[in-house]
């Protein structure tokens, strides 16, 4: 029997940052920091949505292509802030090498972005070698010199190898004491989140108790992505890993679209195939949500106070 959610799905979203949060509402935008001295910083923007600017990417699909890219936007300028607020102690206190100076009179108040633009570009880069072409290679290989039999389980050969490195990649990064914070603050988010949708107080002590997985969640999305590209990996004809790369590229837009639809889905309605549908990525959320201290809480509030609309926008019909 199906079980319909009522006001407890919303459309705000959050995203952890460099100790501290954003969080986006229908119609502001805020990034809460942690700074140095103990305070929170929040700044509040209006949200931008590119559905509002080109109709058409509010159809099936597309919205979740534009979906995507809003979030990709919103996450670089916050990143960008989060960065700046946080290291603000570090910046006094170290000596700036000559290189530094150079960027700073090279770029000026652009720098920090120039840096995050850099890193992006390499993000990109790192991202298509590792879970498109070193798959495709590395099953060409061993199918040359060891199954040559093995060619109708590419896809899902490729598929389970892409899984395993996006699963080790996230093992690794956890174990660094400044990511843990990162994914600490991101269980604040869920849990304030959790918190709004059910119409309780934003207190430190009520959000404690409510739990850090949320179906909704970037990393559910990315897993769904993940399964996804499988089932479209059977239906790319290239074995050459240069051309099945490009083909998965082309083929990223409609994979983007789907998993969006599949997220939209499963956070609106509560039963049996949407909580399967929604099991591998609540189960990688043990990985990249943990606990966080009443601190992070704290600040997630302070994002969360300043999206949320007066007029009941949030609510999803």
């Amino acid at each position: 029997m199906r079980q319909e959610k009522t006001k407890k799905i919303t459309s705000i979203g959050g995203q952890a940052l460099i100790e501290g949060i954003m969080m986006r509402g229908p119609k502001k935008t805020a990034i809460s920091v942690r700074l140095p001295d103990g305070t929170i910083s929040t700044e509040i923007q209006d949200t931008k949505y590119l559905k509002d600017k080109y109709p058409i990417f509010g159809l099936p699909i597309l919205r979740g292509i534009a979906g995507l890219i809003d979030s990709l936007s919103a996450g670089f300028q916050a990143l960008n802030y989060s960065a700046e607020k946080s290291g603000l102690e570090d910046e006094e206190n170290e000596e700036p090498s000559k290189f530094d100076l150079w960027m700073e009179r090279t770029f000026g108040d652009n720098l920090m972005k120039v840096i995050m633009g850099i890193a992006t570009v390499l993000g990109v880069v790192l991202a298509i070698g590792l879970f498109f072409f070193l798959p495709t290679w590395i099953f060409n290989l061993v199918k040359q010199y060891a199954v040559p039999t093995m060619e109708p389980w590419r896809a899902v050969i490729e598929g389970i190898m892409r899984i395993a490195i996006f699963v080790g990649y996230i093992v690794l990064c956890a174990r660094l004491p400044d990511i843990r914070r990162v994914f600490q603050y991101h269980g604040a988010e869920h849990k304030t989140i959790f918190c709004y949708e059910n119409e309780k107080e934003l207190t430190v002590e009520n959000i404690r108790g409510y739990r850090r997985f949320h179906p909704r969640c970037g990393t559910s999305f990315m897993i769904l992505m993940l399964l996804i590209g499988i089932i479209v990996g059977f239906f790319i004809p290239f074995t050459n890993p240069i051309l099945r790369t490009v083909a998965k590229l082309l083929c990223l837009p409609l994979v983007v679209g789907i998993g969006y639809e599949l997220i939209r889905i499963c956070g609106r309605h509560d039963n049996l195939v949407t909580r399967i549908i929604s099991a591998p990525g609540m189960w990688m959320q043990h990985l990249t949500t943990k606990e966080p201290d009443d601190s992070m809480i704290e600040v997630a509030i302070e994002a969360m106070k300043a999206v949320i609309p007066e007029n009941g926008e949030d609510i999803l019909r």
